[in-house]
């Protein structure tokens, strides 16, 4: 098998990420691009085309596998690929996700599959990051579900697609202004941003990527969450506490604080569930919560040696006298924050002094109003 590298190019900007990958044909020899388009899904097929710099090559149909559009592009990406490699004539595989597939699990499936991908790009074009972080639609209600199954939505994938990539693919758009740019470089602010029109974005499909690093990015005891900022009209609030939430006053909140911001993520602490590590997942004026396990606080020291590096690491850093690696980490990114507003509601969630010192027994006979959305 020769040395082939596969760049993964998402995202569902499709007119940036289709100007991307024709980017990454023309400038590099020896390349193709193999797309799974799902459109057809629904009439139990995934058509899969494969073309370089000069046109289509071939294109094929693959069967839904388990009524599974990305089931399907799982099982029939990794042998297009190693038929790739085995041929010995190609340098870089593009491969051009559908809109709504997400880049982390189709890079974790080309390495499980023994391949090497050096460069994970999401497209984007600034002026339709608020368009679309606020649209909180299904994907089914949009035509971009990828199973029968899908319950994402519009503003949570493109959210994921967005902060995954360690590289921007950047349209060249005449319609984005200062704030647009401005949200993209808060929303992700360790991506190395790329203009499409004239940028290396070859270099960055060729520079390495480490799925192992990508995945611990994402995860929420671990993620390395945007910094406070402000500029162009845009706000990065950046909320940090060690006191834990009263579960009844946070759950009548949660409407406006998911309302409040474009993006917001984190981890958060629960009085009446103390052991539990929480995530926090807002975009569209939808939120999903739920349980990342426990808080390394809640574990037996024998336990810490089971765990990742970068995860006890990213405890140790936390770490209170108290009350360990619990704590409340939310981070809201927005035009037009109401920083003040905001830190006030948030504030009125955790518990009061009373309810503080009465401890944790009491704490955990306080009323659970998260089972439902926890599905307890």
């Amino acid at each position: 098998m020769s040395d082939l590298s596969v760049v993964i190019v998402g995202g569902l900007h499709s007119d940036a990420r289709k100007a991307a990958v024709a980017r990454l044909l023309a400038d590099v020899p020896g390349s193709v691009a193999l797309h799974h388009d799902l459109t057809t899904a629904a009439a139990g097929t995934v058509v899969r085309t494969v073309r370089d710099a000069d046109g289509v090559r071939y294109a094929g149909e693959a069967p839904l596998v388990n009524d599974c559009a990305c089931c399907a592009l799982r099982e029939d990406l990794v042998p297009e690929l190693r038929s790739l490699a085995d041929a010995g004539d190609t340098r870089l595989a593009v491969v051009e996700l559908w809109d709504s597939v997400e880049p982390k699990a189709m890079a974790e499936v080309v390495t499980a599959g023994g391949l090497t991908v050096t460069g994970v790009l999401t497209a984007v074009d600034p002026a339709l990051l608020l368009p679309y972080l606020g649209n909180g639609d299904d994907l089914a209600e949009a035509g971009l579900a990828a199973a029968a199954t899908d319950q994402r939505t519009v503003a949570d994938t493109f959210a994921r697609q967005l902060e995954y990539a360690p590289v921007l693919a950047v349209a060249d758009s005449e319609e984005a202004d200062d704030e647009d740019r401005e949200l993209l470089a808060q929303l992700h602010p360790t991506a190395r941003r790329v203009p499409i029109g004239h940028g290396d974005l070859a270099g960055a499909a060729l520079a390495g990527f480490d799925v192992e690093a990508a995945a611990a990015a994402q995860h929420p005891a671990c993620a390395l969450l945007p910094a406070e900022a402000d500029a162009h009209g845009v706000t990065t609030f950046v909320w940090h506490r060690r006191r834990p939430f009263h579960p009844e006053r946070l759950y009548q909140a949660l409407e406006d604080l998911t309302c409040a911001a474009a993006r917001s993520r984190g981890r958060f602490w629960l009085a009446d569930r103390p052991d539990t590590l929480l995530h926090w997942d807002a975009a569209g004026g939808a939120l999903c919560v739920e349980s990342a396990g426990p808080w390394l606080a809640s574990l037996p020291d024998a336990a810490w040696e089971m765990l990742p590096p970068i995860r006890r690491a990213a405890a140790a850093l936390d770490w209170h006298p108290e009350h360990g690696d619990c704590c409340q980490h939310l981070v809201f990114i927005s035009p037009g924050l109401d920083r003040d507003n905001l830190r006030r509601l948030l504030e009125s969630c955790l518990l009061t002094d009373a309810e503080y010192a009465a401890g944790r027994d009491a704490w955990k006979r306080l009323p659970p109003a998260f089972d439902t959305l926890l599905e307890v």
